[in-house]
């Protein structure tokens, strides 16, 4: 057997494999198929956002400011040393970055708390839809 041949068995082979992993099993996430639930009621996502802004975001800013103290620390007792320079380069670093996760945990607790509320509005704003679609008393849609 030639190299083409067995190129295209060995191609065949993983299309045939890849498309039963597929196919294979349900689809994850919070919504599937028929079930019209979301993943997580208000009360969930209120105490979601109540871990982010309770538990999260004190240790995640606890955690930077201990890394801070060590990491000048370090560059202190480094002094004049290229070494002082590339740490002083990762604490710079590691500042931007634990700028970015407090503002990611910022808007996912606001999104949290907020998502009731756009449910909420939706919702009024479909039934207003409705009853603008109502028939007036003395339509001769009445009684259809």
């Amino acid at each position: 057997m030639g190299f083409e041949q067995d190129w295209g068995q060995a191609r065949s082979a993983a299309a045939d494999q890849a498309a039963m992993r597929l196919n294979s099993g349900a689809p994850p996430g919070p919504l599937l198929p028929g079930t019209g639930d979301f993943a997580s009621t208000p009360a969930e996502k209120k105490a979601a956002a109540n871990t982010i802004e309770n538990d999260l975001e004190p240790s995640t800013k606890k955690a930077a400011d201990h890394a801070d103290e060590a990491s000048d620390g370090a560059v202190k007792a480094f002094g004049g040393w290229s070494t002082a320079a590339g740490l002083k380069k990762v604490q710079e670093t590691w500042d931007r970055q634990v700028t970015g996760l407090m503002g990611r945990l910022a808007s996912e607790k606001t999104a949290l708390r907020g998502t009731s509320n756009l449910f909420l509005r939706n919702d009024i704003s479909t039934g207003d839809g409705f009853s603008i679609l109502k028939p007036s008393p003395d339509s001769k849609l009445n009684g259809l």
